[in-house]
């Protein structure tokens, strides 16, 4: 087939394209600027790249001139683009994939969320999420287009900061766990965070698409084969280093004083949703495997910017 990747060069195209073309497909990576993945792969030599503005009122049109068979969507946002995206596709084009979120789905009332069980999502990037799939599980029950979602958890791998232990980006936390400092927690670190490597939603991305008729107006959770809560994560990380995590629990609004409110508040968007979802419908209809567990999928993360020397670590990694 012929499959236009929208937002190849990102964080799942990196390996979503290589996949695709390695798997006899031709493969139009579009994006803003015309470069490969974060990962080096000789894949990229047989993609065509277009360079595309997504805001632009064309967008839609120029996606459909590429004569797509498949379109997979990774940089969609809001509702308004990705309806317009599917009126223009909608008898032109086979299968449209569209990369949601798990904060499609709000604070966990009960764990493993499924598809069918999560709460109603909060804050507007969730929401927006939430009613993208609606919209395109809708479009498909209708007779319209064949469409697909699916809904990654927090995507990590080399080149780019994982959401560490604290459910936020503070590099600094991975210095004081590699130093054997103490560690702030807010309350007692049992919240959950689903993590997921951008190969193993590239696959489930690559199965959808093998699996059309199965995937038709479904919706699916990708994510790793278990979740982490925030003194597991630490204590796992910890031992990266040789060395045992000091936590110390605080209150929230002792966290905030400290950590600084950005960064605060990106723990509290993480940890207030609880999450562990469930892969069992994408392993089902999909067969989708996942391979890595997510401390393996943060600890390549992790290796890979300290290789490169953008995270600073007090002691070298003892793992393999």
């Amino acid at each position: 087939m012929r499959v236009v990747v929208i937002g190849g060069s990102g964080h799942i195209g990196t390996f979503l394209v290589p996949r695709l073309v390695r798997a006899g497909h031709d493969v139009v990576s579009v994006s803003r600027g015309q470069h490969a993945g974060y990962v080096r792969d000789d894949a990229w030599r047989q993609v065509r790249q277009v360079t595309a503005d997504r805001a632009s009122a064309t967008f839609p049109a120029e996606v459909a001139d590429l004569a797509p068979d498949a379109v997979v969507d990774l940089v969609c946002f809001d509702l308004e683009s990705a309806t317009a995206l599917v009126s223009r596709l909608r008898g032109v084009v086979g299968h449209l994939l569209h990369c949601g979120s798990i904060w499609r789905s709000g604070p966990s009332a009960k764990v493993p969320v499924t598809e069918d069980t999560g709460t109603p999502p909060i804050g507007a990037y969730g929401i927006a999420k939430d009613a993208i799939a609606r919209m395109l599980k809708e479009e498909t029950r209708s007779g319209g287009l064949v469409t697909t979602s699916l809904h990654p958890g927090h995507i990590v791998g080399p080149g780019w900061h994982p959401i560490g232990p604290l459910g936020n980006l503070d590099p600094t936390v991975w210095h004081r766990l590699s130093a054997g400092q103490p560690l702030e927690i807010p309350g007692i670190g049992a919240e959950l965070m689903h993590h997921v490597h951008a190969d193993d939603v590239a696959q489930a991305f690559e199965a959808a698409l093998a699996h059309r008729d199965a995937a038709a107006g479904e919706d699916f959770s990708v994510v790793a084969p278990s979740a982490l809560n925030v003194r597991g994560y630490a204590q796992i990380a910890a031992s990266w280093f040789g060395l045992t995590a000091d936590l110390r629990p605080v209150t929230w609004e002792q966290f905030r004083a400290r950590a600084g409110e950005e960064a605060a508040q990106l723990s509290w968007e993480h940890l207030v949703r609880d999450h562990y979802f469930s892969i069992e419908k994408a392993r089902t209809l999909l067969g989708y495997t996942p391979r890595y567990e997510p401390e393996d999928a943060i600890l390549e993360s992790v290796r890979w910017l300290v290789d490169h020397g953008q995270l600073k670590v007090a002691n070298p990694l003892t793992i393999d």
